[in-house]
């Protein structure tokens, strides 16, 4: 008779093991970064994850996978990957126009690079639908590439354009720092 209820325990820890499975590989650190960032990036591993909202809304889940030498007060000093994945649908011209509105709280640009900048941005990302993957490599000193899920979109090579794209997430002065935060939270900062 106690045969009987040892394997009712044993098969709802089982069950409860494969249904926390993900959490855990995520919580552990052992989540695999996408085919893509693996192909650039060998020895990349997760820096931080974390969730835009805006007003309630869920707008995208972001993860950073970042190189073993990462530092966080030094970004744009190592090739790393962002990656989002989309809760709501937005064409690539919004994404672009967004995107250089967050550029300029970095830093001033003058309207004539703000538009060339916009033109370049609209042109390389595309319209997602939810679900999507975003996923973006940052090339210290010459540029950044771009996957919709599998799928290479290309690469800009505009190495200020790259900084301050990636610095929407990763500057001290971004407009979210609870998500920079969280991008960063599994960093820990290297004392000079």
């Amino acid at each position: 008779m106690l045969e009987k209820p040892w394997r009712h325990a044993a098969a709802l820890w089982a069950v409860l093991a494969l249904l926390l499975a993900p959490q855990w590989a995520v919580a552990s650190g052992t989540l695999a970064p996408p085919a893509p960032v693996q192909q650039a990036l060998a020895s990349a591993t997760l820096a931080g994850e974390g969730q835009m909202r805006f007003w309630g809304l869920r707008i995208y889940d972001a993860r950073l996978w970042v190189q073993p030498r990462f530092e966080p007060s030094a970004f744009d000093r190592l090739p790393l990957a962002l990656e989002l994945t989309y809760h709501r649908a937005f064409s690539g011209a919004a994404i672009a126009q967004r995107s250089i509105e967050e550029i300029q709280r970095q830093v001033p640009l003058s309207s004539e690079q703000s538009e060339r900048w916009q033109r370049t941005l609209s042109r390389w990302i595309p319209d997602v639908q939810p679900g999507d993957r975003l996923t973006g490599l940052y090339q210290p000193g010459s540029g950044m590439r771009l996957w919709l899920g599998e799928r290479d979109l290309g690469v800009v090579h505009d190495a200020e354009l790259a900084r301050l794209f990636f610095g929407i997430w990763l500057s001290p002065r971004t407009s979210e720092p609870g998500l920079r935060g969280a991008l960063l939270g599994r960093v820990v900062e290297r004392a000079p």
